[in-house]
Parts: C-alpha cells; structure tokens; sequence
C-alpha cells in the first residue's frame, strides 16, 4: 500500500512537471509542506478499544499513523482515508505523519484516551456567532471522553456531527428560532453520556466590520451623499418620513457612522434641501449594503421632471455587498432622464427587513489618470537602464537594487540606483523604455519618489515623444524637459514635475521613454541618488 500512494504523489508531480514549458520552471522548493494537520477520533461504544482515525489537513497526498503503543505504524493510506487500531485502555499520543506532493511530511502528536468509563462531568457550551446570522457553535468536554456527536435539531438533518472531546462544531441553520440540542459524548465503553439543551439560534443584525476600502477617485469625479472620505451634499435628509413603516438611526461602528433602515419596506432620501443635481456626466451609482436578511433591494432615482425608474439589486447575507449601477441603466428606461435628480428611494424586497448602508454618491471614470505608477517592478514595463550623459564624465552605473543600504532609504521594494564612481561629471542619468506609450491627455503632472544626498540637488526630467524622429546619432529631436529641486538632504522625498510648464510640451502627444537626470554637479565620488514610484497625476 506504500509504494502504490508514493507512486501515485509522484505521478502527479509528474503531471505537474509536464504541464511546464520552457519559460515556467515548477520551484518544488517554493511549495509549502502540508498544513493544519489534525484527526478525528472515534471508537466503538463495546468495551473493545477499537479506535478509527480520520485525519485532515492542507495540502496532503497521504498520511500514516504512529499509535503510540509501541505497536508497528500503519501504512500511508489517501487522503480522505480512515485508518482503524484497538488500543488497551489508556491515555496515548498519536503521531499524525502528512506526506505533500513533493514528499515533505508534516507531523503532529495528538492525544487519544481511551477509557471503559462512561463519561463523566459533561459540560456543553452553545454560542451564537457574532458575525454570521443563525450559526450557533457547540463545545462539549467530559471526563474519559474521546468524542461527542451533536444533533442539531433541524428538521430533516438527522445526522449528527462528530467532534473531538473539547474541540468546537459549528452548524448554521436554515432560520433563526430555538432548537433543541442534543450532546452525546463517547468513551470506549457501552455507556454514554448526553444531555439536551433549547438553544435560540439568532440573526446577526448589524455589521461587525466596516464597509470595504472606496477606491481612490478624484474630488471632481465624485458627487457624494453619504462618505467620510468625499465631500458630501449639504443639507441631505435621509429620513424625509413620506408615511412609510421604515424606522431610521445611525448606526455608530467603533466611530464608523453607517445608515441603518429598520423594518424597511421603503424610504427616501431627499437630496439637498429637494435641490436638484445633474448626474448625467457621472457614470455610476455606488453604495454598500449589510443586511442579515433581505434578499432584494430596487434603488429609485427620482426626477424632477418625468418620475422615478428602478433597478433591483441582490444582496448577501451577512456581509456588505458593493453596488456599482451603471447611469446607463435608469436612462435607459423609457428615455429617462438624470439632470434633475433630487431624490433617491429604497425599497426592500420584501418588505419589513433591515440594512445598512454606507458610501453612497455618484461617480464617473476619471477622463485624466490619478496616476500611472512606475514602480521598477511591474511586469507590464520593460526596463533599459543605461548610463546617460558624455563618456568623459567618468564611469556612471546605473542598476535597480533591492533594500538599498542608506539611510533614510531601507525599503522593501525594488528602486534605481544611480551613483558617481569617478570623473567630474555633472549631468548624468537613465533611461526608462516603457512597453506602452504614456498617453499625458490623462494628467500632466509627474511625480518621482527621489532619495537625495543634498538639498538643492537639480533633478531634470525628460520625455521623448514617441513619434519623433532620431538625429543621426539615434538621439530624440523633439523631446521636453522639466526640473524640480530636492528640498531634504538624505531622505526620501517626492518631488512633482508640471509638464504644462515645458517648452514644446503638447497633451495630445504620447511618450515612451522617460529619462531621469540627477545633478551631480559640485559632488565627489560616491555620490548616489535612489529613484522609486514615478506617477502620473493632475
């Protein structure tokens, strides 16, 4: 049985090798050992001490177990696979060997007690879990205890789940209420154990985390309703009463305000004093929504002058959805319009659930970039990092480092190095060759994360337009160029770059290469400059 489960792991790892080409080599090193390695135990209620183990775990192929009663180790048997051994009456520890896919093993020691006692001192401890609706977990621990099986209660799930003596089981039912619970905890012998307890599994009703991370967007992009990070309309009210059975409050979250609609069937909200807004240059509704309960919510934009249309999104229960609805879906309704917005409405569906929500306002896809990082470790750019400038200005290398050993320069990620080991030079560079033309229609600023040895140090950007023709020595006709000076000596610093403010700049060109001149004028050998994080912005 051992050399049958050790060929089958290699014949995988053969597949896995075959499915490789010439540029993807498989790093066998790089692939984890097998992890969260346990078992359950159980053993038959007759006196005899035959115990069956059924282990688990992350990224196993096969396992074996050692006993721990001196008796011979089992053979490797599959994933998934049981392993059966009678064992004396005593307390053991088991070893539980985990073979992956490359063959490295993990083992863990577990203990097994077996006892002819019934169980004695059964304690059951039942939790509703805080974040998940309807999932209620059981703890159950007894003296000579080896395992215990929970029936749950539920109609039509008669089966139980086993657990380990003192370990957890969870189990969500299909809907809140009180259940009646039954413990039955197992020792080797005939006797069990149990007890039976009312439990009321019950909905979460409230978020427990916030809602997710908006995503950087420009303040002229956003017109916001409801966001701690926008600028909100002024004089919004989100509870206008319009006779409906909805109740309102603000949720308060560890200082995260969040609005929560109760016993929802509708509700408004009345956008700036009834003041209408035009949102037909935005391009998206976006708001994120917790509810433990409703499966539906249709979202109103109201018009001034030719009514409301709706558009019926899903939602999960028990975590925060994130709507983005395309404007494009209310006008296209009946010819709809969206330049007098003055009030949104909600309806749940059904009616009389609860939600919260959160980040409400409208938004557009920005017609100028927030920015293009260059981070000298993104695999969509090619690099071509030379040394730039006269030969007579001495030896110039040029190279992307990784943790550079300087102060005020230890960081993680990858950053160019330029430094002066000999000569006088004064002007002295790289270039970035860049796969995909830079399209500055979409921001006309650049800014350059810059480490630099001395204050006043003159940093000179350029860009070669990538239609331009080459000189006969292969060298940009028409390029720009823009300066910007280091305000801090020996620290890292951002410094920004207005191309607007360029000879012979034009927005509706493109660019392809980006060179960066240090000024190493009035600097002795040894200089260094570092670069990191070029981006584009407005």
């Amino acid at each position: 049985m051992k050399k049958i489960h050790f060929i089958i792991s290699l014949f995988v790892l053969a597949m896995l090798m075959a499915c490789s080409n010439d540029s993807s080599d498989i790093d066998l090193e790089g692939i984890e050992g097998p992890a969260n390695i346990s078992a359950l135990t159980t053993v038959t209620q007759d006196n005899s001490g035959k115990v069956t183990f059924l282990p688990k775990g992350e990224g196993v192929t096969q396992y074996k177990i050692n006993f721990g009663d001196g008796s011979p180790q089992s053979d490797y048997f599959a994933a998934g696979g049981t392993v059966t051994h009678t064992y004396k009456e005593g307390i053991y520890q088991a070893k539980i060997m985990a073979m992956g896919i490359t063959g490295k093993v993990t083992e863990v020691t577990q203990e097994v007690m077996v006892s002819f006692k019934a169980p004695q001192n059964l304690v059951v401890v039942i939790t509703n879990d805080l974040s998940v609706s309807k999932k209620v977990t059981v703890k159950a621990t007894a003296d000579f205890a080896m395992f215990y099986d929970v029936y749950f209660g539920e109609a039509g799930k008669p089966e139980p789940i086993t657990a380990n003596n003192g370990e957890s089981v969870s189990y969500i039912y299909q809907q809140p209420g009180v259940y009646s619970i039954r413990v039955v905890s197992k020792s080797a012998a005939i006797q069990t154990t149990e007890k039976i307890q009312d439990f009321e599994a019950k909905l979460v009703l409230n978020p427990t985390a916030s809602a997710p991370i908006q995503p950087t967007r420009q303040a002229g992009d956003v017109i916001s309703i409801y966001n701690a990070k926008y600028t909100n309309l002024a004089g919004t009210n989100f509870y206008p009463n319009w006779g409906q059975s909805t109740t309102y409050s603000e949720f308060d979250l560890n200082g995260d305000k969040i609005l929560n609609y109760i016993n929802l069937n509708y509700e408004g909200i009345a956008l700036a004093d009834n003041t209408s807004i035009d949102v037909s240059g935005m391009d998206f509704i976006h708001m994120d929504v917790w509810t433990a309960d409703l499966p539906k919510l249709e979202i109103f934009l109201i018009s001034k002058t030719n009514g409301e249309r709706p558009v019926i999104k899903d939602l999960t229960a028990n975590e925060w959805t994130s709507i983005d609805i395309p404007i494009s879906a209310f006008t296209s309704q009946s010819g709809f319009t969206v330049a007098d917005i003055f009030q949104l409405k909600l309806v749940g569906n059904p009616a009389g659930k609860s939600v919260f929500i959160d980040n409400i306002y409208f938004y557009k896809t920005p017609s100028q970039a927030i920015e293009l990082p260059l981070d000298f470790e993104s695999g969509t750019l090619t690099y071509a990092w030379s040394g730039f400038g006269d030969a007579s200005f001495g030896a110039i290398p040029v190279s992307v480092v990784t943790n550079p050993d300087k102060t005020g320069a230890n960081v993680s990620n990858k950053v160019v190095k330029i430094e002066k080991l000999s000569g006088a030079q004064v002007w002295a560079g790289a270039s970035l060759d860049l796969e995909n033309a830079i399209d500055y229609t979409k921001g006309n600023k650049v800014k350059v994360t810059v480490w630099s040895p001395k204050v006043g140090a003159d940093i000179l950007y350029k860009m070669e337009v990538s239609t331009s023709p080459k000189d006969g020595n292969g060298n940009p006709t028409v390029f720009i160029e823009v300066h910007a000076t280091t305000t801090t000596a020996n620290a890292w610093q951002e410094l920004t770059f207005d191309l607007t403010t360029a000879p012979g700049f034009s927005a509706a060109n493109k660019y392809d290469r980006v060179i960066l001149f240090p000024d190493f004028g009035q600097m002795g050998t040894g200089s260094i400059y570092y670069f990191d994080d070029i981006k584009q912005s407005n």
